[in-house]
């Protein structure tokens, strides 16, 4: 845990960038570390890790699900997740709706892009997006909140290229949101940039942050909790 990085990190971001300190594999004895620092935004990828640290935690914590979601997990987090990062289809985005529906919720989401040049990636292309968007079930889906785009650079030391790819997907948000959301003050969000790339991801319009590494340290996976 580097409680001055933290600091250094959260007071160089400009107002309109939010943190998101990404605490998978981390204790809840870190978390409650920046916690008491006032951090308040999390982000987990495993479902049932984020379950088993939303009980033991204060109830004002923000958790963002920020990994691969499968729909069989989704109940795990219905009930409190703040906002699900990694919407990477159209038959995910139904369930997730499913599920708010059952806890009496509208779940604000982000769509994830495939902008890197890595296979293993997930997401959505423009044109898959459109097609979700244009399409009659996306119309009934009224217990989600679209609040904007996702994506994750390539793994490279090459910034030129992942400077480009946070551009791609700064212009796939302007995209939909001048086709698809100019009228939903609530589409304002590009979640990219991590502890490698965040400053680069700043630059190229990026309005949330995900920080794990530069803040909580290597990651220790038996520290990981698991219900």
């Amino acid at each position: 845990m580097n409680i001055e990085k933290y600091n250094e990190i959260k007071s160089g971001l400009p107002a309109h960038v939010q943190l998101i300190a990404v605490s998978k594999f981390k204790p809840v004895e870190d978390i409650l570390i920046l916690y008491d620092a006032g951090q308040r935004a999390f982000g987990e990828n495993k479902a049932q890790e984020m379950k088993a640290k939303h009980e033991m935690l204060p109830k004002d914590i923000q958790w963002h699900f920020i990994g691969y979601l499968q729909t069989n997990k989704i109940k795990y987090i219905a009930p409190y997740v703040t906002m699900i990062h990694s919407i990477h289809s159209e038959a995910l985005l139904q369930e997730v709706n499913k599920y708010a529906i059952k806890n009496e919720r509208v779940i604000p989401c982000l769509l994830e892009f495939h902008i890197a040049e890595e296979e293993t990636k997930s997401g959505f292309t423009l044109e898959e997006c459109e097609r979700m968007l244009n399409g009659e079930i996306f119309q009934t889906l009224k217990n989600v909140k679209i609040c904007g785009v996702m994506g994750m650079g390539t793994f490279t030391e090459d910034m030129n290229q992942v400077r480009r790819e946070f551009q791609h997907l700064h212009q796939i948000f302007n995209t939909l949101k001048e086709k698809y959301f100019q009228d939903n003050p609530d589409f304002k969000e590009i979640s990219m940039g991590m502890t490698d790339d965040y400053p680069i991801a700043i630059e190229e319009g990026s309005t949330m942050i995900r920080i794990g590494s530069a803040i909580f340290g290597p990651r220790d996976y038996s520290q990981m909790i698991t219900p």
